[in-house]
């Protein structure tokens, strides 16, 4: 019989106290917590603040409708849940944990054979002037939304301004925006939308969504104070004064290692609580997992900080076998995340492409838009997806999507990230078995077109340019230096070539082959059709015939599109 204590009880440290209850019925487990609120799926406050949860309890309830409380755990589960009690220190050579009830100061002492930390992690905060006047929030617990949202609801808020266009910044912008109709800015320090996480092409798609749904987006600017008497009622930037009622700070989070650290156990450079693939940490009496700890980045074999409630619990399974005597592992993690904006859904698996540069990759990226049914199917959607590879390998080091809020692009993503610990490269890709039937995916499912495209880019057969550089050279085509070549029918081109008869010049795909005389040989090209098919097969026409500096415009017109370009 052992006598285990867990020091938090949100995420990981409910599910490794149940999993190791099962295992180990008869033994002791004891969690503490400094709130009143546990148990709660955290990834769900912006669609409570939004209104698509009507009530906190949906985030603290089980699938069959159980509150998922102290008496809970106590009757169901034969775990002793303290609420309101805050570590204070581990003394690890008793084997004791010294913590203070909240409510009162009492302090208690607990003993333990096994000790777990799931103490999560906290928001950061602006170092700026203002911050602690009313109305400026973050995103760090269930509590504080429920404050969030009761001012919303109490008619307190017209403008609000999220600092930060991360994943939670852009769910709380939707949150305010979308059902509230509150007056929602986003202002970011960099100069894209999901900075570190997906492409400028792809971010850019994104950022225009969320205009188009009236949420105005701030980027490379930075907050240098809050103004208010007792309320906030402005944040001012280095470029700009915007009014706020209400201020929610997303500039991301600090895994919470301060007990780690004052009971000396192992703790990396960035302040995450160093453990091996069993969760354990320096001291192999005390497990930590969730935000507080870093992992192996399962892409670059080095040490990563992923705060995930999927890992949490992933990782409160391993502790939990792990406490029984078990000896689970928990690989690590290649990065993971996908955000509703709207309407449209953004993901990501593995990395960018900045974000392989910046580790010393020689890499590149390739970019599809397809249909994610059969393209005769009545019903389908468009999905964008951007694959990022290294040269020479082929190597796949991540692959990001964009689409509607159906499965389809959510689908291909995870089955990219279900595999890239194991090093697949783009022939993996190409040649990968989905299932098919017309009304799920075409015969040559996205995936296998965008393993396709990665192996011709590689092998310099497809020369690609991206709607961010198609749009520079837009922009300067009075140079006289480029001609944009519609390669669809007479019939899409028809509207670019009457207004642009200087700049634009159709040739249908098809056509090509008896046309060369009318191919203006002596200028750059940028190849286009509808989604960077034809105009690819129209590259290889041209290449045939000794006509090579061109450029297929990656994602074609539809990505255009998305990205806003008006033409």
């Amino acid at each position: 019989m052992q006598n285990v204590v867990i020091i938090g009880a949100v995420a990981l440290g409910p599910k490794a106290a149940c999993r190791f209850k099962r295992l180990e019925p008869e033994s002791k487990v004891t969690m503490l917590d400094q709130s009143d609120l546990i148990s709660y799926g955290g990834c769900g406050i912006p669609y409570f603040v939004s209104g698509d949860l009507s009530d906190p309890g949906q985030l603290q309830s089980t699938s069959f409708h159980m509150l998922r409380d102290e008496k809970f755990f106590r009757d169901a589960k034969d775990i002793d849940v303290l609420t309101n009690v805050r570590a204070l220190s581990i003394d690890r050579s008793k084997k004791m944990v010294h913590a203070q009830n909240v409510l009162d100061g009492k302090e208690q002492t607990f003993p333990y054979d096994k000790l777990v930390l799931a103490t999560g992690s906290r928001p950061k905060r602006l170092p700026v002037p203002g911050t602690e006047l009313e109305g400026v929030f973050t995103v760090s617990d269930l509590n504080e939304a429920v404050a969030i949202k009761r001012q919303v609801a109490e008619g307190k808020v017209e403008k609000a301004v999220i600092i930060g266009a991360g994943a939670i910044g852009l769910e709380m912008a939707e949150a305010l925006a979308d059902l509230w109709g509150i007056d929602t800015s986003v202002v970011e320090v960099a100069d894209q939308i999901l900075p570190g996480i997906v492409s400028a092409n792809m971010a850019r798609m994104g950022q225009h969504h969320l205009a188009e749904n009236g949420v105005s987006i701030y980027l490379g600017e930075q907050v240098v104070r809050l103004e208010g008497d007792s309320r906030v009622q402005k944040v001012v930037t280095d470029k700009r004064a915007l009014d706020a009622d209400l201020v929610i700070m997303a500039v991301g989070v600090t895994p919470n290692s301060d007990l780690a650290k004052g009971a000396g156990l192992e703790v990396s450079p960035d302040g995450a609580i160093v453990v091996n693939e069993r969760m354990e940490t320096s001291d192999p009496d005390i497990y930590a997992g969730g935000d507080c700890v870093a992992v192996t980045d399962l892409v670059t074999g080095k040490s990563a900080h992923f705060p995930s409630g999927s890992l949490a619990n992933r990782e409160g399974r391993v502790i939990g076998t792990n406490l029984a005597g078990g000896n689970a592992r928990f690989e690590g993690s290649v990065g993971t995340l996908i955000v509703k904006l709207f309407e449209i859904s953004l993901a990501n698996a593995g990395m960018s492409l900045k974000k392989a540069l910046s580790e010393g990759f020689d890499a590149l990226s390739v970019f599809v838009v397809q249909f994610d049914r059969a393209h005769f199917y009545p019903e389908k959607d468009l999905i964008y997806l951007e694959l990022v590879v290294e040269k020479g390998t082929g190597r796949v080091l991540g692959i990001q999507g964009l689409g509607s809020m159906s499965d389809s692009m959510f689908a291909r993503v995870n089955a990219v990230a279900a595999i890239l610990k194991y090093r697949p490269t783009t022939a993996d890709i190409s040649n990968l078995e989905l299932l098919y039937a017309p009304p799920f995916s075409s015969a040559m499912d996205i995936l296998n077109a965008l393993g396709n495209t990665a192996e011709n880019t590689l092998a310099g057969k497809n020369r690609v340019i991206d709607a961010d550089q198609f749009t520079n050279w837009w922009l300067e085509r009075d140079k006289g230096d480029t001609v944009f070549l519609d390669c669809r029918g007479w019939g899409n081109a028809e509207y670019f070539v009457n207004k642009y008869p200087d700049h634009w010049k159709s040739i249908p795909q098809d056509e090509l082959r008896v046309r060369m005389e009318e191919v203006p040989k002596e200028k750059r090209m940028v190849l286009i059709c509808n989604t960077g098919v034809r105009s690819y097969e129209a590259q290889v026409i041209l290449d045939e015939m000794g006509v090579r500096d061109t450029y297929n415009l990656q994602g074609g017109v539809a990505s255009l599109k998305k990205w806003g370009l008006d033409l």
